[in-house]
């Protein structure tokens, strides 16, 4: 009887009337901070007592209806009434005996205390009842959440044991300074790790961190930063919010500046709701700042817009602790009787409308919202048919109460102590240790160790809540975590999600700091960024980057070239001046065409060797000339096909060595034509002979020195085989190299002398009187040649590639053929077409 008039004395308080305020606005949320309790805090949390009796009691719910709760906590009373009725039906848990619940006398009211005492001026019928039971200590289970700050202190100043159900604190993990303090929910170990797989998931590496500037927040931006940080993901911005509502309103513009600005789209929530995190949260609704928000479960509140502001915003992912789902509470809702837990709160909705903060200000009448059916509005507007994290551990939490009570009941039986009723607990300590000890499995099939909650791999689902046009909120999973399996496994997303903005997957919404790089570009951070902000250059000449976001790209190998896009390296095609190229076969037939007329004008001056015009100016000299000539003309063959060492030696050495007999031909031609002139006196005779002499030696002499040249050009850096990559994408030229380019010049300088020399001789014999002079057409034949090399330097150094040796081969040609056709086409025009003209005149 002592401990049912403890019980009837708990139920006597104010009645309570339900307050969900809009807090776009700071005064709004002002006034319910006016209203915090003796200790300083919000009235947030719900505290019940959990009791056994030996007898049914039939009209327990009697004693505690009519009053009022806030929506929030609407939840627990139907988790109260659910768990202690599935236990009471239970014959094998506290078998013959009646658990019922108490609620903590100044716990679960509404927020604003001044309606609490206008609503309970109007209800004269709520009397106090102003005499003590004189009861006894008793050791009965509380349990308190799902805020801890206002549990925390309570457990300072009680030695009852309790069980928190609200979110993992390690706060109250500290059993030294709160030793009769136990905690059902499971440790977030794994949550950031969770969050930043996510992250990984959609590519999302720009976020925006919003934490509670306490203990609990600084810890997690450590765990999170240092995890971001190993997988290049960036924080945009931390905004730790402070507790204190006079510091908040001083800052509040920063913080919402620091979020309008920010480039991030999705902004990680972590800390508790009813405090200055969730004002500002509300604030940013209010601003329409949309971004795609991730935190955890106790954020998720569903409600609907038409009827009330506490809104979440649409695309707002959270995490909640994997549980398996009651079906037998869905449908405890859908049947529950309404008379046998005539919890009303029709005339709480009617205090909201009349109170609200922003919403029906101008709303005199408080008689237009009436619900006849208030747990069927409940149900359709309030929150989700499943239950919320803390509502799961509400119901884990009155299961481990059960259990210990069972326990305690089964140790007094066998000690059969008789100083004490059955199911009435005075021994704190021994309740305390065999709570903390419990270990059992739920109906739903989840094992719960109460001494192990921390050290658990907890699961993860993870929701989307949506925001449809009418307002009404849905919550969705999407997901799960699973943070004990191989790190590939351990992500499930759905592959069906589709966002609220009506993108799939493939259209996740980004938020980046720079946009991603594409294969073919790397990145380039910038000065005094994070890593996360670079800008994208494209990749070196013949260097590719294959992957998105790479930081260097990687140079093809010399028998590969890069694509133009520059994502890959392919495979080079051989290339050379071949035979069977048109351009390679137009000059092999022009050498070769150019070789024959040669040839015939050689064989024609043999024919005709003992005419005045072959006789004149030494016919030797000119069967010399014309055999250098030939293989002149022949030369171009070796620049011609697949290069090879010897090729490459005998292009350059066969070219200096032809060429410098020829143009030493040609001097001492014009040497004989000079001295032709200059000795014709009668005691000149022997000098004339002389010389003509030293004019025939001229042509060994000239070519030994260019043998010397082409020699010392071989012994110190020969000509070798070469790969040009650069002339042509996509192909490797294989070329001559000259070797030493010094050598290359002195040997063109040394011919250049000697057309020099020739040009100068023939020159001053041009106007000498004689009917076969040839010193003009000599003169002519230089020009020609000097032209062409002259030319050629700087056309040679232009090019690259097959073009050089075209070039080379063209000049080849073009000089040689000025030769053959400056000197000898006039004296063939006299053979063939003016033989009239072929006579010595006395």
């Amino acid at each position: 009887m002592k401990k049912l008039c403890a019980f009837t004395a708990a139920f006597l308080f104010l009645k309570f009337s339900l307050i969900l305020c809009n807090l776009t606005e700071l005064n709004c949320f002002w006034r319910i901070k006016n209203s915090e309790d003796n200790y300083g805090d919000l009235r947030n949390d719900c505290g019940f007592v959990l009791l056994i009796f030996e007898e049914p009691i039939e009209n327990f719910y009697n004693y505690i209806i009519d009053f009022r709760i806030p929506a929030r906590k609407y939840e627990f009373f139907l988790v109260m009434f659910f768990a202690t009725d599935e236990i009471n039906k239970n014959p094998y848990l506290l078998s013959n005996m009646t658990l019922i619940f108490s609620i903590i006398v100044g716990k679960c009211e509404d927020t604003l205390g001044v309606l609490d005492i206008a609503y309970s001026q109007q209800n004269n019928s709520f009397d106090l009842i102003n005499y003590s039971c004189g009861i006894q200590p008793y050791c009965d289970i509380d349990l308190i959440g799902p805020s801890w700050t206002t549990s925390l202190k309570l457990s300072i100043y009680s030695s009852t044991p309790k069980i928190f159900f609200g979110p993992f604190n390690p706060n109250l993990s500290d059993h030294d300074q709160f030793p009769y303090v136990y905690q059902v929910a499971t440790k977030d170990t794994y949550l950031f790790h969770g969050m930043v797989s996510l992250m990984l998931h959609f590519g999302w590496t720009w976020i925006g961190l919003v934490i509670s500037d306490d203990d609990q927040g600084i810890q997690f931006l450590s765990d999170l930063r240092e995890e971001m940080q190993r997988h290049t993901i960036c924080l945009a911005f931390v905004n730790m919010i402070p507790e204190n509502m006079q510091i908040y309103m001083t800052r509040a513009k920063v913080y919402d500046q620091q979020l309008m600005t920010s480039s991030a789209k999705v902004v990680v929530i972590y800390g508790k709701i009813n405090s200055t995190l969730e004002v500002t949260f509300r604030r940013w609704e209010y601003l329409g700042a949309q971004r795609i928000w991730i935190t955890t479960s106790q954020w998720d509140v569903i409600t609907n817009k038409k009827d009330f502001s506490l809104d979440f915003f649409h695309g707002t992912v959270t995490f909640a602790h994997r549980h398996s789902g009651i079906a037998v509470f869905r449908n405890f809702m859908q049947t529950i009787n309404t008379s046998k837990y005539p919890v009303d709160i029709s005339q709480s909705m009617l205090q909201w409308n009349h109170f609200n903060c922003s919403i029906s200000k101008n709303n005199s009448k408080m008689d237009y919202f009436t619900i006849n059916n208030p747990l069927e509005w409940l149900a359709l507007h309030t929150f989700d048919m499943v239950l919320s994290e803390e509502g799961y551990n509400l119901y884990n939490a009155v299961y481990a109460v059960a259990h210990t009570y069972h326990q305690l009941i089964l140790q007094q039986v066998e000690s059969q102590k008789i100083t004490e009723p059955k199911g009435v607990f005075t021994d704190c300590q021994q309740v305390a240790s065999l709570l903390k000890t419990r270990i059992f499995t739920t109906p739903v099939g989840e094992l719960v160790n109460m001494n192990h909650r921390e050290n658990q791999c907890a699961e993860y689902d993870i929701f989307i809540i949506w925001n449809f046009p009418q307002g009404l909120g849905l919550k969705v999973k999407i997901g799960s975590y699973f943070p004990c399996l191989p790190q590939s496994q351990q992500l499930h997303i759905s592959e069906e999600l589709e966002w609220a903005t009506g993108k799939t997957v493939p259209q996740v919404p980004s938020s980046m700091c720079s946009m991603t790089c594409t294969a073919g570009f790397r990145k380039i951070h910038q000065k005094q960024a994070t890593d996360c902000c670079f800008d994208c250059v494209q990749c070196p000449e013949n260097e590719v980057s294959n992957d998105t976001d790479m930081e260097q790209c990687m140079r093809c190998r010399d028998d590969t070239y890069a694509n133009v896009e520059q994502t890959q390296c392919l495979q080079r095609a051989v290339s050379f001046l071949a035979y069977e190229d048109p351009l390679g076969m137009t000059l092999v037939c022009m050498a070769l065409s150019f070789s024959a007329i040669t040839i015939l004008v050689l064989v024609t001056f043999v024919k005709y060797k003992d005419t005045p015009i072959v006789k004149a100016n030494n016919r030797i000299l000119s069967y010399i000339l014309l055999i250098s000539l030939v293989f002149c003309f022949l030369c171009p063959l070796l620049f011609i096909g697949h290069p090879n060492q010897a090729t490459c030696i005998l292009q350059q050495t066969t070219f200096g060595v032809f060429f410098t007999v020829a143009v030493s031909t040609v001097l001492a031609k014009t040497i004989t034509v000079l001295t032709a002139f200059k000795l014709t006196t009668p005691g000149r005779k022997i000098r004339k002979i002389m010389i003509k002499g030293a004019a025939n030696l001229l042509i060994p002499i000239c070519t030994l020195i260019q043998l010397v040249l082409c020699g010392i050009w071989l012994g110190t850096s020969p000509p070798f085989i070469d790969r040009d990559m650069q002339s042509e994408h996509g192909k490797t030229i294989i070329i001559c190299n000259k070797g030493s380019v010094i050598a290359f010049h002195f040997v063109l300088g040394y011919l250049g002398s000697l057309a020099l020399g020739s040009f100068t001789v023939a020159f001053l014999a041009r106007n000498l009187p004689d009917r076969f002079n040839e010193a003009k057409f000599l003169t002519f034949s230089m020009l020609v040649f000097y032209s062409v090399w002259i030319t050629f330097l700087p056309v040679y150094h232009s090019t690259r590639g097959k073009v050089m040796v075209v070039v080379e081969v063209f000049s080849i040609l073009a000089s040689s053929a000025g030769l053959l056709g400056c000197i000898f086409v006039p004296k063939c025009y006299v053979l063939f077409i003016r033989p009239d003209l072929n006579f010595c005149q006395k």
